[in-house]
Parts: structure tokens; C-alpha cells; sequence
């Protein structure tokens, strides 16, 4: 849980370094994707890989973010919400749930 605010912060001195706070900040904030956990039951289940099961981090979203990266006036949310889906995808992998749920 702790890259999901390092990550971001280390992306925004590197990337974007006049601006780093509003880069971080905004970055961040995209962690709000994880609002789609609250449509499953349970809400939180330590043994479910988030990729692939939540509507915010199927595929065809993470897409949807990519494209959101490489546009300029939405750059940071994308790449906020790529740098999460990395993350938890890290995370399946760790607790040997390649390939989503």
C-alpha cells in the first residue's frame, strides 16, 4: 500500500519536477479507482486479485487509462491510474494470481 503513494511521488520529482507537489497530489488522488472495490462482496478479500475483477481494473479500463497517459491535459490521472494498476498487478503477482480472478 505504501508504493501506491512512493510510486506516484517518486514518478512526479522525476518526471515532473517544477510541478512535483501538483503532479504527486494529482496522481494520488486516482486512487479513488479503488471506490469499485465497494461493489463486491465481500468488499475486501486478501486472497482476490483486484485485476480483472473490479469494473475499474478490467482490461478495456486500463486501455481507457493508457490513452488517458499519453494526452496532455489528462496525463497525470493516467498515469496516476496506470502507476496503481501496475501496482496491484505486482500484487497478483506476488500472491501468485497471475491472470486476474
Amino acid at each position: 500500500m505504501a508504493l501506491h503513494i512512493l510510486a506516484p511521488a517518486a514518478v512526479a520529482r522525476l518526471a515532473f519536477p517544477d510541478g512535483w507537489k501538483r503532479a504527486w497530489i494529482v496522481m494520488v488522488a486516482t486512487m479513488a479507482v479503488d471506490l469499485d472495490h465497494l461493489l463486491a462482496m465481500p468488499v475486501f478479500d486478501p486472497n482476490r486479485c483486484s485485476i480483472g475483477f473490479h469494473p475499474l481494473h478490467t482490461w478495456p479500463a486500463m486501455a481507457v487509462f493508457l490513452l488517458l497517459a499519453v494526452l496532455p491535459k489528462t496525463r497525470l490521472v493516467g498515469v496516476g491510474l496506470a502507476i496503481h494498476m501496475v501496482l496491484d498487478g505486482l500484487d497478483c503477482l506476488w500472491m501468485g494470481w497471475a491472470g486476474g480472478a
